[in-house]
């Protein structure tokens, strides 16, 4: 599990639907969610396609990324700090082509990895089929076709907390609270991230919140290894972080 701490990169994503509201999609696009939704009813007897749209924004077909924010560790010990930075815009191409510029500066050799809750069936597909949607290349880092599982630099908390038992479905709240990890108290969680980015057009508040989730990764992983948490006062946000509009 232990992996040299400073060549991690912790991330967090968000995500929203293509569109505000199912009446707002295109025809085309409405047939397609429709045969998406038949599958991914709970209650066909109590839900409609309309009303399931809400989890239109966690299929990278339907959804798209708003905010991706990063975190990396430096130092050791009680004194080593964690240094956040966020791209976030209505622009997705142009947020992920700044991302992944950074990624591919900071990946400069193979012994560089990426960490994220959930992100070996969430964050790294979500982020790889939207960089394909936009026709943009894959980093090497994020890349896993034709490697090998020992090749892959993909760190997952929640994997590593299932210890094989691949059932089971640990939210990071959850976890982050079951270790005795202090998790900041946010104004919005996640199921209310559309609603703000559609309505409140507020992305740095879904900004805010994503480094919140990247401290919290980050700290976990700290925990699974037997090493300090990193103290409130040395956890630094580049300011401003990046927009693209």
């Amino acid at each position: 599990m232990l992996t040299a701490i400073n060549n991690i990169l912790f991330l967090d994503i968000e995500t929203v639907s293509q569109y505000p509201s199912f009446n707002e999609v295109p025809d085309d696009w409405k047939q397609l969610w429709e045969t998406k939704a038949n599958i991914i009813m709970r209650n066909k007897e109590l839900e409609t396609a309309e009303s399931v749209y809400n989890r239109a924004a966690i299929y990278a077909e339907f959804g798209k990324i708003v905010c991706i924010s990063v975190g990396i560790i430096n130092g050791n010990g009680d004194n080593k700090k964690i240094v956040l930075k966020s791209f976030y815009g209505e622009d997705e191409k142009e947020l992920l082509q700044q991302f992944t510029d950074m990624l591919r500066r900071w990946a400069v050799d193979q012994q560089k990895f990426l960490c994220a809750h959930n992100g070996k069936e969430f964050d790294f597909p979500y982020l790889c089929r939207r960089l394909i949607i936009n026709a943009l290349p894959i980093p090497p880092v994020l890349n896993i076709a034709g490697k090998k599982p020992w090749e892959i630099a993909h760190l997952d908390t929640m994997e590593l907390w299932k210890f094989g038992d691949f059932k089971n479905f640990t939210s990071l709240n959850l976890l982050a609270h079951t270790l005795g990890i202090p998790t900041p108290k946010d104004d919005i969680d996640g199921s209310m991230v559309g609603e703000v980015y559609w309505k409140e057009k507020n992305l740095a508040r879904i900004a805010n919140y994503c480094q919140k989730d990247v401290v919290t990764v980050a700290q976990v992983y700290l925990r699974f290894n037997g090493e300090s948490l990193i103290l409130p006062e040395n956890i630094e946000i580049k300011q401003p972080p990046v927009s693209a509009q």
